[in-house]
């Protein structure tokens, strides 16, 4: 029996060799390339990128590979610098990502534990058994006979022991499954600082926004007080009978109301603003007054911003990362495909202790066992199989189409906040000196009407020409700086900041006083490498 054993374990690898022969040569020599495993090895597709930015010949502009990893401080902004702290310490919605991370690091736990026996149970029970005397079966043995114990209408048996079965991992198709599983724990981490780099990005745009409509409420209450004294001064102008006088003080007072109508819209915009920052960092909506250190002026950054080159966007955003470690997670579905091919290679066994009376359940003569392999070849299923594979291919074409398409708009979004960048900082210049003539227009103009030159139908069109520009000039800037943060975020920058928080600001010790702070989350681990691949199917 031992010599026929070792016989059929010497024929074992001819015949795993015959199998995979089956569809030719090329099968065998892949399969060993691939590690024993059958299914191709995962290659990094091919993504369009263009060679050099549009506007890369801008003086403005640098190709240089910059540092992303806290960009925020190029505004030079401590109020920035703290709101960005806090919220990356305290995001709601970060700390689900975190947990998603999590999930997949416990997932990926799971599918390497099917390396090991898949099947490993303890066993016990205990059985009392009333048989029938009057069946046919049921056997005439006469009292005293060595065999009187068949004939016992009722017996009991007591049973404890244990079962194994493991499927040996012949195809890869369980180094498959730890493939697929590691490339989603990838994704998961790139997932999160995907949601990194949104909730910095919607911190900065939220904090430009705020800080923009502070100056343009600044704007509407010193045009404010400007045209108050137009109504002194036609008020006067009427008490003192002047010539075409009766419209004047309807008219100023009617566009000194709508300025201040104007006033408690931007009220609104900024109790919202301050609530959004709120909600991002984690807090309940209140008062922001003691973060925000009062209002300030829209911060403004350098003129030249360093953007590196197109390609640099395919290792750097975390969105067309998590979109190639997808395909990478695909491809290994391809190859889980394929294993069932291929027959199962299991060794299973089982092994008990049973008696009559548990008193003698582990005495030696108790015990009981079985070992052996087994097969299991779903030969009649190969429509079914084959098909499968098909779905999972078509799976990996449309996760390469969708990962080709992200680097197409991560590109396209870095584009559109550089030309934006661009000429919205031009904008600035021009509607800095249209500002500054409106102003010196509008003091001209308040002189002449106190001394009866001009109607106030002149200084009305001028003191709106004023307000009109210098709001025009208050929303150049914000639009500017707002460019400036999607050109940032359009880049992938940020997401360092898990690596070394120091980067991002200042602590949350040295935050100033204000409501309890909920703790920051704990649930992302280490940063997890992205493995280097080469991409492309095979």
């Amino acid at each position: 029996m031992a010599v026929r054993s070792r016989r059929l374990a010497a024929f074992a690898p001819v015949f795993l060799l015959v199998l995979i022969c089956g569809s030719g040569c090329t099968g065998v020599r892949e399969y060993i390339h691939n590690g024993l495993k059958v299914g191709p090895n995962y290659k990094r597709p091919a993504a369009p990128v263009a060679d050099e930015w549009i506007d890369s010949r801008s003086s403005r502009i640098s190709s240089e590979r910059g540092d992303y990893r806290a960009w925020w401080n190029v505004f030079n902004d401590p109020v920035l610098n703290r709101l960005v702290q806090t919220a990356y310490s305290q995001n709601i919605t970060l700390r689900e990502a975190g947990f998603r991370v999590a999930e997949a690091q416990a997932q990926r736990g799971v599918v390497a534990g099917n390396l090991f026996p898949q099947l490993q149970q303890i066993n016990a029970d205990y059985t009392r058994t009333q048989r029938s005397q009057q069946t046919a079966l049921f056997p005439a043995i006469p009292a005293g006979s060595p065999f009187s114990n068949l004939a016992a209408p009722q017996f009991s048996n007591w049973r404890v022991g244990g079962t194994l079965a493991w499927e040996l991992d012949f195809w890869g198709r369980y180094r498959r499954a730890i493939e697929g599983a590691d490339a989603r724990l990838d994704a998961s981490v790139e997932g999160f600082d995907e949601a990194l780099v949104l909730l910095i990005g919607e911190v900065a745009a939220t904090y430009v926004e705020l800080r923009a409509v502070e100056q343009r409420l600044d704007v509407a209450r010193e045009n404010a007080t400007l045209q108050n004294e137009s109504v002194r001064v036609a008020q006067a102008r009427l008490d003192a009978k002047a010539v075409d006088s009766e419209l004047d003080t309807p008219q100023a007072k009617a566009n000194l109301g709508n300025t201040l109508a104007a006033i408690e819209a931007f009220e609104i915009q900024r109790r919202q603003a301050q609530n959004r920052l709120a909600v991002l960092m984690g807090m309940p909506p209140h008062d922001l007054s003691y973060m925000l250190d009062g209002p300030a002026s829209i911060p403004h950054a350098s003129d030249v911003v360093t953007v590196g080159v197109p390609a640099e966007l395919i290792w750097r955003r975390p969105d067309v990362r998590r979109a190639e470690r997808l395909v990478a997670a695909q491809s290994a579905e391809i190859g889980i495909a394929q294993s069932e091919l291929y027959p199962h290679i299991s060794i299973n066994g089982m092994m008990a202790w049973e008696a009559e009376h548990f008193s003698d359940v582990f005495k030696s003569g108790a015990f009981g066992g079985t070992i052996g392999p087994s097969l299991r070849w779903n030969v009649l299923n190969y429509g079914r199989l084959l098909n499968n594979i098909r779905v999972q291919d078509a799976r990996f074409q449309q996760l390469v189409a969708s990962y080709q398409q992200t680097v197409l708009q991560a590109n396209e979004e870095a584009e559109n906040a550089i030309v934006a960048y661009l000429h919205f900082t031009d904008q600035i210049k021009l509607r800095e000196e249209s500002a500054h003539q409106a102003l010196e227009a509008e003091r001209v103009a308040q002189v002449k009407y106190r001394e009866g030159e001009i109607d106030f139908n002149r200084l009305f069109t001028v003191q709106q020409l004023l307000l009109n520009q210098q709001e025009l000039l208050a929303v150049a800037r914000g639009n500017a700086a707002t460019s400036l943060v999607d050109l940032y975020r359009a880049l992938g920058g940020g997401w360092e900041i898990r690596l070394d928080p120091s980067k991002g600001g200042i602590s949350s010790a040295e935050l100033p006083g204000g409501p309890p702070l909920p703790p920051a989350p704990d649930v992302l681990p280490e940063p997890q490498p992205v493995p280097e691949f080469e991409r492309t199917d095979e």
